[in-house]
């Protein structure tokens, strides 16, 4: 399967995660490189909802996850045959394309049975063993069409049936008695030009008269071929390599190998490992949602690059990345976060500029490659930018993000002012989201001095509305705690109003004494928990983190 590059955000993404994302995406489509999906590891917010709804940007595909699945180690289209050809005909087809294993697949090309040369060999020999009859499933057409025989005159051509293969190389009175027990009307019956034997066999109405060496029957046993429904055909070959050709017309479909399994696309590398392993040829069929083959695993492609790679926006720190992207290859980094502890196998582009939005970046990357946006994607990036810097108020906005912003706004023909108004309309109604939405959302989680922990931020008009929902929102802060086993779980409420914030924090007791930010004179429910609030600090990463880092190292050391 063809390559596939993923450009995502962080976890529990905020509007500059997705956008950007979106935008870098069209980017690069822009530049030739089809195979670059957006994508985004977390639900959207009700900004970012609004955002893509209004301008008609296809929202990011959603990956929960990246743990290896079958899908990301298929490389080459599948190669499937028909149950319905003859053997012949599919071992030529896997000589000419040096296949050694085959899928072999209904008229809707949902999967039936494996073919490989072990199987092959298995049914040759559990058929041909002169101990005993041996009968084979074939239709007239398969003996015409691996025989390359000229038809005579046919009949039930599509007809597949088990039938013995009877030599006319006796003496006429015993091999009559040798035809009699074979039921005749299932036999295929090879013989040369004995004009009383083919007689015979056509009024004894044998399934198929096999004529070697290219002789044809006169005009009268045609005749009498066709009243009995006898088929009758004329082989070009002799009467050792006719035998050996019919055992080849045998339909692929009944010779496959039914008991190797069927996996999926989507099933856990982990989970194939152990059947691949035990499976014929070591490898095994793939199948789609509706079970038609998508594709073939080698046990040796689990060992090979994957078809997936990544590009990471807005973030730059492992435990804020999408799960399992340490299995994939990192092409690039385009954030404006602090530094973490990434690294890679291989050089990669990593752009961290000290701006706003990772959506600023993204806008000036268009105009150094000289790519004009369409006006939908201008617009999602301003969106983007007025969204993470609080409409250019924040104090991590510089004169970058504001000459990016009117530059976005010339080429839209947006109001900074009205739509910045408009985005934080949409931001509000997140006060009546529930309390676990409300901490899932922009969560970011971070680890110093051997500590994790996590600070949500969201951002509202109205941050005393959720101070009555303490209890709830403070409830979900130490379920995170306690399942994580964090330091403490934050969140930051953000009033774009005032440009103040408040924090909600639930934590060990050894972080919480030593906290000292103004407190809320209000009731809190546990000890363990508080509401802090934080004058002229809308910034999580520049004004918050930084002041969270020096308490940390406090409690733990």
């Amino acid at each position: 399967m063809e390559k596939r590059v993923y450009i995502i955000g962080h976890r529990n993404p905020d509007t500059d995660s997705v956008v950007s994302a979106a935008a870098y995406a069209r980017l690069k489509q822009a530049q030739g490189r089809t195979n670059y999906f957006a994508a985004r590891a977390g639900n959207l917010n009700p900004q970012a909802e609004y955002i893509f709804d209004r301008f008609k940007v296809p929202v990011p595909v959603y990956l929960p996850e990246l743990i290896p699945k079958t899908a990301y180690y298929l490389s080459d289209p599948p190669v499937t045959i028909n149950e319905d050809i003859s053997l012949w005909a599919a071992l030529e087809r896997m000589q000419q394309e040096s296949l050694r294993v085959v899928a072999i697949v209904d008229r809707e090309g949902m999967y039936k049975s494996m073919l490989y040369y072990r199987a092959f060999a298995n049914y040759i020999i559990s058929h041909i063993n002169p101990n005993k009859k041996s009968y084979f499933s074939v239709s007239i057409n398969h003996l015409v069409s691996t025989l390359r025989a000229q038809p005579i005159t046919v009949c039930n051509t599509e007809e597949v049936k088990k039938s013995p293969i009877v030599v006319a190389a006796s003496y006429n009175d015993y091999f009559k008695q040798h035809l009699e027990e074979e039921s005749p009307t299932d036999a295929l019956v090879i013989m040369g030009d004995r004009w009383d034997l083919q007689k015979f066999c056509i009024e004894r109405k044998v399934r198929a008269l096999i004529l070697t060496n290219s002789h044809t029957p006169d005009r009268e046993l045609t005749e009498l071929a066709e009243e009995n429904g006898v088929s009758v055909i004329t082989s070009p070959f002799d009467t050792s390599s006719t035998a050996m050709l019919i055992i080849y017309s045998t339909p692929v479909g009944v010779m496959g190998d039914n008991t190797v399994p069927l996996i999926h696309l989507n099933d856990p590398v982990r989970k194939i490992r152990d059947p691949l392993s035990k499976a014929p040829s070591r490898c095994l069929p793939v199948g789609d949602a509706e079970g038609r083959v998508a594709g073939l695993i080698f046990e040796g492609d689990l060992i090979k690059e994957p078809n997936i790679e990544v590009i990471m926006v807005d973030h730059n720190e492992p435990n804020q990345a999408i799960e399992g992207i340490e299995n994939y290859r990192i092409q690039e980094v385009i954030d404006h976060h602090r530094l973490g502890n990434l690294s890679t196998k291989y050089p990669i582009t990593f752009i961290n500029k000290v701006v706003g939005a990772t959506c600023t970046i993204i806008a000036n990357l268009y105009r150094e490659a000289h790519v004009p946006m369409d006006k939908e994607i201008a617009s999602i990036l301003l969106c983007g930018i007025l969204s993470d810097t609080l409409s250019l108020h924040s104090a991590t906005t510089t004169d970058t993000d504001r000459n990016t912003a009117e530059y976005l706004s010339s080429v839209t023909g947006l109001d900074i002012l009205q739509l910045g108004g408009e985005l934080q309309t949409e931001a509000n109604r997140v006060n009546a989201r529930p309390a676990d939405e409300l901490v899932a959302m922009d969560m970011k989680e971070y680890t110093e001095q051997g500590e994790g922990f996590s600070v949500s931020q969201i951002e509202t008009d109205n941050p005393e509305a959720l101070i009555t929902r303490r209890e709830e929102i403070l409830g979900e802060l130490e379920k995170i705690c306690l399942f994580r086993k964090y330091l403490f779980a934050a969140l930051l409420v953000t009033d774009v109003i005032a440009l103040d914030s408040l924090l909600f924090v639930f934590g060990k007791g050894s972080f919480i004494t030593e906290i000292n930010f103004p407190q809320k004179d209000i009731a809190i429910p546990s000890r363990n928990a508080g509401i802090y609030v934080m004058k002229d600090v809308v910034s999580r990463k520049k004004q918050l983190i930084p002041l969270l880092s020096e308490l940390v190292e406090k409690a733990v050391g």
